[in-house]
């Protein structure tokens, strides 16, 4: 792909969640996530193999079908209310039309079935976009709608995302399927506390970013697709692999790594809000993460120092922009739980 439709397609991709996280009018909402939808086919097809072929054929479906979904549910709601405002979705059955387009958008459960068939289908870099820039412009949206959108359906989903991302993701060996099944767990999280505390979603939201980010830039370091890949990193380099440990350790919420932090702090709330259930289901559920994240992590480690090479410059990489990106979002994705008292 040429750099000039490099750069078309990922102005495209920024310009179209802008316009949706600022625009107060429906029909602009809808306009800036076809534009994102547009705009990241190309970069989802662009390996001309039958598997991106099929990964962007299932997300333009699904992503259609929600664009379609949301401007219905608007509609129904501007002929009962006679406004198009976001903030103002006060028809039931819009609410519940809206819950499921965005949820569908997402890749919450039990709409989540696009997400992993779409990230393994498409390059590492593609699935890290899909995986958190897309994510922002129906979060902004939920974010906008959380004072009416239904608490009991947003917590149902929550859980059951949490427990799906969880069991599912013990089972599968690409590094790429198990991104996807750690965002769908993550982003039952953010559903179950998003009409509670949406402050906690925003917090929640922005610390996944930064740690899937951090992910996905130690993957394609390490140019691992498998379980097995990140198996043989440590010889090639041993401070890579360490820093892919902590980051998997803080995605599964381990303390006192940065991922505990949205846990602790949702875990809390949901018990203030008497809702004790849903937090312990919750609390189990990130155990089975753990597991997977702790598999991965002893993978990554197995290989102790003597087996390593002795040639001098094996370890090192060369300063590409993901090296420099890592670099910079490193230090938050691990460091950041002594910020807690301030950040809340």
């Amino acid at each position: 792909m040429s750099p000039t439709t490099t750069t078309i397609l990922v102005s495209s991709l920024a310009t179209g969640t802008i316009i949706t996280a600022s625009s107060h009018h429906w029909l602009m909402a809808w306009i800036g996530l076809e534009m994102n939808t547009l705009a990241i086919i190309p970069m989802i097809s662009k390996q001309h193999h039958p598997r991106a072929t099929e990964a962007a054929t299932k997300y333009f479906l699904t992503q259609a079908a929600a664009s379609a979904l949301i401007l219905f549910s608007s509609t129904v709601n501007a002929w009962q209310n006679g406004t198009w405002d976001i903030i103002n979705l006060t028809n039931p059955t819009a609410n519940m039309m809206l819950t499921m387009a965005l949820a569908m958008k997402l890749g919450l459960a039990p709409m989540h079935f696009w997400l992993p068939e779409v990230m393994q289908g498409s390059t590492m870099k593609t699935a890290m976009i899909v995986a958190t820039w897309q994510k922002l412009a129906p979060m902004a949206l939920i974010y906008q709608t959380s004072n009416n959108l239904s608490t009991p359906t947003l917590l149902t989903m929550g859980i059951i995302s949490t427990m799906l991302g969880g069991w599912a993701g013990l089972n599968q060996t690409q590094t790429r399927k198990i991104m996807a099944y750690s965002s769908i767990a993550h982003l039952g999280w953010m559903a179950a506390i998003t009409t509670i505390m949406p402050n906690i979603l925003l917090l929640n939201l922005t610390l996944y970013l930064l740690m899937t980010t951090s992910m996905f830039f130690t993957l394609v370091l390490l140019n691992s697709k498998n379980i097995k890949d990140i198996a043989t990193s440590w010889t090639t380099s041993p401070t890579t692999s360490t820093m892919t440990m902590l980051i998997l350790l803080s995605l599964g919420g381990l303390p006192p790594l940065t991922g505990f932090m949205p846990k602790w702090l949702i875990l809390e709330e949901l018990t203030t809000q008497n809702l004790t259930t849903a937090a312990t289901i919750m609390a189990m559920s990130a155990l089975l993460s753990l597991f997977f994240y702790l598999r991965l992590s002893y993978t990554s480690t197995i290989t102790l120092s003597p087996n390593t090479t002795t040639t001098k410059h094996k370890w090192r990489f060369k300063q590409t922009m993901s090296t420099a990106l890592l670099t910079l979002t490193l230090p938050m994705s691990v460091l950041m739980l002594p910020m807690t008292p301030m950040l809340t």
